[in-house]
Formats: structure tokens, C-alpha cells, sequence
């Protein structure tokens, strides 16, 4: 079954590979196993799967992880991959290095392009925000350092954010005479408020780790050194559970709270209805009376 189907019931505007022009997936990464980790080589991010739980991470330290074409292309790519890997039940999104999780677009790159070649950029990156935001499974922004611009706006696609204690939080875009445009105007007032939404957009302030938790925009603030130590477990919290409740929790939250109450309440009972016909409830049900562990699987 297609990622356009699976677990989501129906379709919501999520971009997938054939959508990219000229995008050659054989060139963007190779893939190897050793043990139960995979690792998908690519030139901007890296992905690793550590069990059930997948990581996928920036990788341009050296550039602020700055979001460059290639960069857009290899986390459709990635996700794309995810999406079809019935071994990945959850996963997270980081970056290497300490500096920053991403400062939004490769300003770098944009100085050399035509009005035309920017509007192609700016299409790909759409769709690669929106394959985040949408993504089926459960996905946990973990932030370590600066999340400017279209970084923020990845990490607000995500689910909810873990935070080191050097994160920072911003949304600058109207000092360059631009608004957010991967996902901010719409998810940061969804996640902490029209008003405080409308405060940080207006003035493009920049906000401490501290702060964006006191706001509701992460949900956890730990030290640095014990970040994915802290996002690992509760990774490991929620890939015990099944995945296809998991995908099905998230799509009625989602859609639901977009609806009226009793549209909304439709929603979960169909999405309840989906995961009452799997083997995975039926392995839960054995489980809890054999008083064992479950061993889901996705079915």
C-alpha cells in the first residue's frame, strides 16, 4: 500500500517524489544495513534507524544547516522512505552539530538565482515542509541550538519540539520584507496563540529556549548533553505502542481539531474503527492477558 494510503484514509495535499521534477532518487542516496540500524547515505542530512525509531538530521554544520536545494530534495526523499518502511514506527528530526538545528533558506545559494530558478526552489521547499507537517507517523523535532526562519517552521512541523537549553526560536522573515512561508503563519498561532503568534511574527523577535517553553511552543528544556538522551526516551515511550493507533491518534487530532465537536467526534470514531480490525489489537488484547509484552507490527 502507498504512503498516500496507509494509515491516513484519506489524502490531505502531502507532496511525494513524483512531484519533484528531475529528481533522480538513485543519485540523492544509497542505502546499507548493519544490524538493526539503517543508514541512508546522503550530502545534506543524515538517517539512521535505531529500531523502530528513525532520526533524520541536518547535516551542514558547517552552513548553519541552512536550508539549500539539495538539501529540500533529500528530506523529500528521506520521508518518502519512511513512509514505506513498516520497520519505522516514529521519528525524529535534529541536526548535527551544537550551533544550530537550521537558520532557514541558504541565502548563499539564492544570490546567484534567476527570479525563475527561486520560484523552482521555493515550490520544493513548500513541499518539503509540507511533507513534514503531514508526515503519517509521529515526528519529534529535537532542537539543539538556533531554529531560525524556516528552521523554526520545520520544527513546527513536527509534532512537538524537545529543546536543549542553547535553543532559539524565531520567525525574522519581515525584516527581509518576506513573511514566514514554510508553515509559520499558520502552525505558530495553532500551537501557542493567534495574539502571541501575532507578536513574534510582527516584531521577528528571537526567544530563548526558556521562553518558548513558558509559551507552550516546546514541551521539554534540557541540557545539551542529555538531549537525545531525554528525546530517546520518549521515543522509546511511544514506539511501544502500535503504530497504526499511533498514525490513526495523530490523524484524528489533527484533522479533528479543525472541525466542529461533531464532525470531530465522527472523525475519532472512524479512526478508532481502523485500528479495531488490525492483528496489532489483537496482539494487544493476547498480550495484556498473557500478562507479556506486545509485539506490534503494524498490521
Amino acid at each position: 500500500m502507498s504512503a498516500r494510503t496507509r494509515g491516513m484514509g484519506i489524502h490531505i495535499g502531502l507532496y511525494y517524489l513524483t512531484d519533484v521534477p528531475n529528481l533522480n532518487i538513485s543519485a540523492i542516496y544509497a542505502p546499507t544495513y548493519r544490524r538493526d540500524v539503517l543508514i541512508m547515505e546522503f550530502e545534506n542530512i543524515k538517517l539512521t534507524r535505531d529500531g523502530h525509531i528513525a532520526v533524520m538530521a541536518f547535516n551542514r554544520p558547517e552552513a548553519m544547516n541552512a536550508i539549500s536545494t539539495q538539501t529540500a530534495r533529500e528530506i523529500l526523499a528521506a520521508l518518502e522512505e519512511l513512509e514505506q518502511d513498516d520497520e519505522v514506527f516514529a521519528a525524529v528530526f535534529t541536526a548535527e552539530g551544537d550551533r544550530a538545528f537550521c537558520v532557514g533558506a541558504d541565502l548563499k545559494e539564492r544570490k546567484t538565482m534567476t527570479r525563475e530558478e527561486m520560484k523552482k526552489q521555493r515550490a520544493l521547499f513548500v513541499k518539503a515542509f509540507t511533507a513534514v507537517a503531514e508526515f503519517s507517523k509521529p515526528i519529534i523535532a529535537a532542537v539543539n541550538g538556533f531554529a531560525l526562519g524556516g528552521g523554526c517552521e520545520f520544527a513546527l512541523c513536527c509534532d512537538f519540539i524537545i529543546a536543549s537549553e542553547q535553543a532559539a526560536f524565531g520567525l525574522p522573515e519581515v525584516g527581509l520584507a518576506i513573511i514566514p512561508g514554510g508553515g509559520g503563519t499558520q502552525l505558530m498561532p495553532r500551537v501557542i496563540g493567534r495574539n502571541k503568534a501575532k507578536e513574534l511574527i510582527y516584531t521577528g523577535r528571537r526567544i530563548s529556549a526558556r521562553d518558548a517553553y513558558e509559551i507552550g511552543l516546546v514541551n521539554h528544556v534540557v541540557p545539551a548533553d542529555k538531549q537525545m538522551e531525554k528525546t530517546m526516551e520518549i521515543m522509546r515511550e511511544i514506539t511501544k505502542n502500535g503504530p497504526v493507533a499511533l498514525r490513526q491518534a495523530k490523524r484524528s487530532i489533527n484533522l479533528g481539531v479543525e472541525l466542529d465537536l461533531h464532525t470531530a467526534l465522527a472523525l475519532e470514531a472512524e479512526c478508532y474503527n481502523v485500528c479495531l480490525t488490525t492483528e496489532d489489537r489483537d496482539e494487544g488484547l493476547l498480550a495484556f492477558n498473557e500478562k507479556r509484552k506486545p509485539v506490534y507490527k503494524g498490521r
